[in-house]
């Protein structure tokens, strides 16, 4: 989730881990590599520039056969017409001649918009044809399909793409045909699978295939994200996470309040007990300890909304936002409450609010506490965070300032803000601002020598920057301040990759993290990630599954179901069509999996 994450997360979002592995687009696997090239999967093209699957295919001579068509446009030749033609002309047509003639006038028809008539006379290629003939056979029931697909009739369509497939198994256009007839009839499974198979036969060099797939695999993670979402368990986060949540809040009173020394040896109970489990890293405890608080009696409440601040947030950081919202709400709605804890339920509300794409709901509550405390630096520090991460560069940048100026020796704020400086000078292509961007992070690490931020962002810039070497000694410098940091060895893990493309090191990174923090969602996403790259699709599948316990929101499960998706339609088909994935891409560059015209 990464409006929780410090900001040495922004860099790399979850898009561009896929893209550093070299994937394309936004699908994040290696399956949908996308190979330039300047072919052309049909030979020819329909009427008005549309690619169609029912052109004629090449004589020997490079040139395609073309009828004559009367003065009303329709093709004049009949089946009684030919045979009277062969028979003057004394020429004995074999079955496959004649099927072929008739699948010639269908296709003029096709071009002609008659699809009716073009059924009719595929119909007939297809009874006259031998059986033997199966490629013939294949493209006459594919092109049939092409004309049920302009009159909208899906079940006819997919069952001519069938019988195209029992004849041709790796008929790369019939399966593409067959996909788009599953996406209208909203069977997105069959529909990612067929998809799947034409990229891989296609060798993954049509973008428009690389596109479809894309947007099949969104479609069928969102699917099953709105199922997930209700059966999805919210697992506390780790204490990396939360250390990590909580060190970025300026004045946060949950951190900063003292609670009265304990006069007897009694349990510690409600929102006290809360606090102690706060202190002492016992995060599974904290809900509990809060709701016992809240549920008491108004004589024993002393921290009610305390505890309802603290179990809203915990709530928040396990992804389980209706019950976040609920405790914020409850806050916001007591005119009595102390108006700095007030602040803060709006501010961590806010955030909720970014979290389920509710933006203008979450901006409005930054803007009421601003208003309760216009002195407080945390309500701009923490929006300062949701412009960079809503890409409002500007924006970002004024709140920050405001930040810093209020929290001066704040180091997330102010190294923060030399990264958001950074991607200004990117954005700007400002190469004077971005060499002054370089010292201000110098002088930050020499004013707070004692921040990982400052090394860690300074390390991801610079690695943006190709300088892999000093980012590399970055890292390691952060790594000694923070060494059981899971988003550090992801981090070098992706850049290992990017730098000297060492799978191997960065599958060596990428466990340790998850040793270190087995609740790290984005180390088993990167490594399924690079295991599919490696061709280990079912390994990919258990850590896409992993992932998506940690998954605490709707866009996060979005992304990893769709991850998970595509590994598993991989699979489905490389074992249908008997393909070995470690030879995929040999075969792509030896042309073996080229399909014949149409």
């Amino acid at each position: 989730m990464a409006t929780f994450l410090n900001m040495s997360s922004v860099k790399l979002t979850k898009w561009q881990v896929a893209l550093l592995l070299g994937t394309p687009l936004a699908i994040g696997l290696g399956m949908y590599v996308m190979r330039k090239s300047g072919k052309k999967d049909d030979k020819t093209t329909a009427k008005g520039g549309k690619q169609s699957a029912t052109t004629t295919s090449k004589s020997k001579k490079g040139k395609i056969e073309n009828k004559t068509l009367s003065i009303d446009g329709t093709a004049p030749d009949t089946e009684l017409e030919r045979k009277k033609k062969s028979a003057e002309l004394g020429e004995q047509l074999s079955p496959l001649k004649e099927a072929n003639n008739y699948k010639t006038e269908g296709n003029n028809c096709y071009r002609n918009g008659k699809y009716d008539e073009a059924i009719s006379f595929y119909d007939k290629a297809i009874d006259k044809c031998p059986t033997e003939h199966r490629t013939d056979m294949a493209i006459f029931y594919q092109n049939r399909a092409a004309s049920y697909e302009m009159l909208k009739k899906w079940h006819k369509v997919k069952e001519d793409c069938s019988l195209s497939l029992e004849y041709n198994p790796r008929y790369a256009k019939a399966y593409y045909r067959r996909a788009r007839a599953h996406e209208a009839t909203k069977d997105m499974s069959e529909c990612l699978d067929d998809v799947t198979a034409t990229c891989i036969l296609e060798m993954f060099q049509n973008n428009n295939t690389i596109v479809f797939a894309d947007r099949v695999l969104k479609e069928t993670g969102r699917l099953d994200a709105e199922k997930g979402m209700r059966e999805h368990v919210p697992v506390v986060p780790s204490a990396a996470f939360v250390n990590t949540y909580m060190r970025s809040f300026i004045a946060d009173p949950l951190q900063l309040m003292e609670l009265p020394t304990a006069a007897t040896e009694a349990p510690l109970r409600g929102f006290v007990r809360a606090r102690k489990a706060f202190e002492e890293q016992k995060f599974d405890d904290i809900i509990a300890a809060c709701t016992e608080e809240i549920e008491s009696s108004e004589s024993d409440a002393q921290y009610k909304v305390e505890a309802l601040l603290m179990r809203g947030t915990f709530h928040l950081l396990g992804g389980s936002f209706a019950d976040s919202k609920h405790d914020f709400d409850a806050i916001l709605a007591n005119a009595d409450a102390d108006p700095i804890l007030r602040v803060y339920a709006y501010i961590k509300r806010a955030a909720l609010f970014i979290q389920t794409d509710e933006r203008d709901q979450g901006l409005s509550d930054f803007l009421e506490a601003e208003k309760l405390r216009p002195d407080n630096a945390d309500v701009y520090h923490q929006r300062a965070q949701i412009l960079l991460l809503l890409e409002q560069i500007d924006e970002a940048l004024v709140e920050f300032d405001k930040a810093v100026r209020l929290a001066p020796n704040h180091a997330i704020a102010y190294v923060q803000k030399c990264y958001a400086e950074y991607r200004l000078a990117l954005l700007t292509n400002d190469q004077n601002r971005l060499g002054r961007v370089i010292r201000d992070f110098e002088l930050a690490i020499e004013k707070f020598p004692d921040c990982v931020e400052c090394y860690s962002l300074m390390a991801q810039v610079l690695a943006d920057q190709q300088q892999f070497q000093q980012a590399q000694l970055f890292y390691e410098k952060a790594m000694k301040l923070a060494p059981t940091n899971p988003s550090l060895l992801v981090h070098q893990a992706i850049m290992m990759l990017q730098w000297r493309g060492d799978i191997d090191a960065a599958v060596a990174l990428l466990n340790r993290a998850i040793e270190v923090d087995p609740k790290c969602e984005l180390a088993y996403e990167t490594l399924g990630t690079v295991e599919v790259q490696r061709a280990q699709l079912q390994r990919a599948v258990d850590l896409f599954e992993k992932a998506l316990l940690y998954a605490k929101s709707q866009a996060e499960l979005v992304h990893v179901y769709s991850l998970r998706n595509a590994a598993l339609a991989q699979i489905n088909v490389t074992r249908k069509l008997g393909i070995d994935m470690n030879t995929i891409s040999a075969m792509a560059q030896s042309g073996f999996l080229a399909q014949p015209g149409m």
